[in-house]
């Protein structure tokens, strides 16, 4: 036993050279060892490393692909002077520890804030831009690709890339809620009062022009009548004078008798003639005018 108790310890302190002496860095991490609070060593790939127990320690940073995501909506003002709320999130990712670290050091919450500060400030100045409607659809894609782009640029002098900047929701402030509903109403009345108008002409139009084309079928169809009818006229004139030159005595006859048809057409029809006139002559000699 007093001989195992000495391997034992022996272990141990091997085992705590070791631990104090190597260390492990995961691929998705870099490295930078310190000495006396100085970075002595970057280390950006995998594997074991070592380093000088007691003397030198390691601090790890994240490489990859990390979310800001605001934990409070952004006030910003749009170009109507109207109050909106911008929730939105980042996705950066450190590309070049040694710069990130000379840039924000060891407390990577100062490098968060930059970027957030960064992408808030861009978002202010787009909105003040742009109306509400732009920003919550008609241009929010393309703001947000500026806005990435800047950022970006930005955010490449402390050794991070940003990757992408997305806007979660804009909210209207409850403020400018119903202003903002009374100007949607204004402008749809607006909107139903020229469609209105538009339609109002165009029903006249179209009633003028109806109006007109019945015009031009009456005409042509009275034109057409008339003729038709002179025709019927000059056909129906032509068969009297036809029958009339075969048989003047009948024909004179037969209008005798259509004349007093319609002369005595009621019962208490009254007629004042002279009783030798001509017009009684059929009435009085149906032979007259030398019927045989």
């Amino acid at each position: 036993m007093n001989k195992i108790m000495p391997v034992i310890g022996a272990l141990f302190v091997a085992l705590f050279i070791f631990s104090t002496t190597f260390f492990t860095v995961d691929q998705r991490q870099y490295a930078i060892v310190f000495q006396f609070s100085e970075a002595v060593r970057v280390i950006k790939d995998p594997g074991f490393h070592f380093k000088v127990p007691l003397l030198q320690d390691v601090r790890y940073f994240d490489k990859r692909i990390q979310t800001i995501d605001e934990e409070s909506p952004a006030r910003i003002q749009t170009i109507e002077k109207m109050n909106v709320k911008a929730d939105s999130f980042i996705k950066y990712q450190i590309v070049d520890v040694e710069k990130y670290y000379k840039a924000v050091g060891v407390d990577q919450r100062k490098g968060v804030d930059r970027l957030r500060n960064t992408v808030n400030n861009m978002l202010r100045d787009e909105f003040g831009k742009r109306t509400v409607q732009d920003v919550i659809s008609g241009q929010r894609d393309e703001v947000m690709d500026y806005v990435r782009k800047v950022a970006d640029a930005d955010a490449a002098r402390i050794g991070v890339r940003v990757l992408d900047v997305r806007i979660k929701r804009v909210e209207l402030e409850d403020s400018t809620l119903n202003s903002v509903y009374e100007r949607m109403q204004s402008e749809r009345k607006a909107v139903a009062s020229q469609l209105r108008a538009e339609g109002s002409a165009a029903a006249e139009k179209i009633k003028a022009d109806a109006d007109k084309q019945r015009e031009v079928i009456l005409a042509a169809a009275y034109n057409q009548a008339q003729q038709m009818k002179g025709e019927g006229d000059a056909k129906a004139a032509g068969i009297y004078a036809e029958a009339y030159g075969k048989n003047p005595e009948f024909y004179a006859f037969y209008k005798s008798l259509d004349a007093y048809k319609q002369s005595f057409a009621k019962k208490s029809d009254v007629l004042v003639v002279d009783p030798s006139a001509d017009f009684f002559k059929y009435m009085k000699n149906p032979r007259a005018g030398g019927a045989k």
